[in-house]
């Protein structure tokens, strides 16, 4: 039988534009979408007439009551995520919420403290984690082909911000809903992925923000300096200033012995001996691999591959990275 889904919160733009959540569960022939919801109701009809005609709702409740669906995908805006995963985990819904799944590491680590006490099957699409470059680091650092490591470096520049509005999520723009700007939603990603390849505590030992560029509340640019507890170092560095469609982004890992990096699907191992390349395509896009990981690990009773706390893990770094960039803006 089909797994019956709702989708809470659709007029956030992953549901149709980017990671494109609900597209790829409509073209899953193992998927039925019961119910889609939004308090904006022309929005929610208007991207369920792009998913096939599901019904709308406009009360998450009241959709939940009625569909009564086997699984939930949490969307939304920022500030309404964490009250929306307390009242799933309350009720005994699985679900996979979008990252931040709140507006800082307070309201997320609540989360986290219940989805830990129930033991809900709760899953955070950090589909980076999915990469191939991930792998490649992660099964070089356990076979020590990387000898001591060094440092870590993550690159996302995306295009305007100005695209969330096209994809009628405005509310991006605005601080106190989204919780920032690009370090919050792209930096995310960068932090979780040191700390998923490095395996470690990590502190936040410098920060830069800017909102030059586009001149709006939330800032465009952002750079995050990382140490790990055995000395490892990461630069995060993200923005939304990329002139185009595309993106501007680049991945290193690099050691003693071997430095692994991944530029314009380019994934190159180099040592003094040779330099290999592999594919750093994925055999699908992140999303759709994170959210079929996610179903299928939550049908076989097995824990998220990256769950709640995991977020809040990468949200602690994210707010340290705020307040230390906030200090030096105060000063400058």
């Amino acid at each position: 039988m089909a797994v019956r889904i709702a989708a809470i919160g659709v007029g956030h733009w992953h549901s149709l534009y980017d990671a494109a959540y609900l597209k790829a569960l409509a073209g899953m022939p193992e998927v039925r979408l019961v119910g889609v919801q939004d308090p904006d109701a022309a929005l929610a009809a208007q991207r369920a007439g792009q998913l096939g005609g599901p019904p709308t709702f406009t009360d998450f409740r009241a959709m939940l009551a009625e569909t009564r669906p086997d699984f939930v995908v949490v969307l939304g805006r920022h500030s309404e995520m964490a009250g929306i995963a307390h009242y799933l985990l309350d009720a005994g819904h699985p679900f996979l919420i979008e990252k931040p799944v709140g507006l800082d590491a307070q309201e997320v680590g609540g989360v986290a403290d219940k989805a830990k006490a129930t033991g809900v099957f709760a899953a955070v699409p950090l589909f980076q984690r999915f990469q191939p470059f991930v792998a490649h680091a992660r099964r070089m650092l356990a076979e020590g082909a990387l000898g001591p490591v060094s440092h870590f470096y993550f690159r996302s520049n995306r295009p305007s911000s100005a695209r969330y509005v096209a994809w009628g999520a405005p509310w991006m723009l605005d601080p106190a809903v989204a919780g920032g700007g690009c370090l919050r939603n792209i930096g995310l990603h960068g932090i979780d992925a040191f700390l998923f390849i490095t395996g470690e505590t990590a502190q936040v030992t410098g920060a830069q923000t800017s909102s030059r560029a586009l001149g709006a509340a939330v800032e465009d640019y952002a750079t995050v300096h990382l140490r790990t507890a055995s000395g490892v170092l990461g630069t995060v560095e993200v923005g939304n200033t990329f002139p185009g469609k595309g993106a501007d982004a680049e991945w290193k890992l690099a050691g003693r012995d071997a430095l692994l990096t991944l530029r314009e699907g380019s994934l190159r191992c180099t040592t003094a001996a040779d330099e290999q390349e592999f594919s750093g395509h994925a055999a699908e896009p992140l999303p759709v691999i994170a959210l079929r990981d996610a179903l299928a690990r939550w049908q076989r009773g097995e824990p998220p591959a990256a769950g709640i706390e995991d977020c809040h893990r990468a949200m602690r770094l994210v707010d340290q990275a705020y307040d230390m960039a906030s200090r030096f803006t105060d000063t400058a």
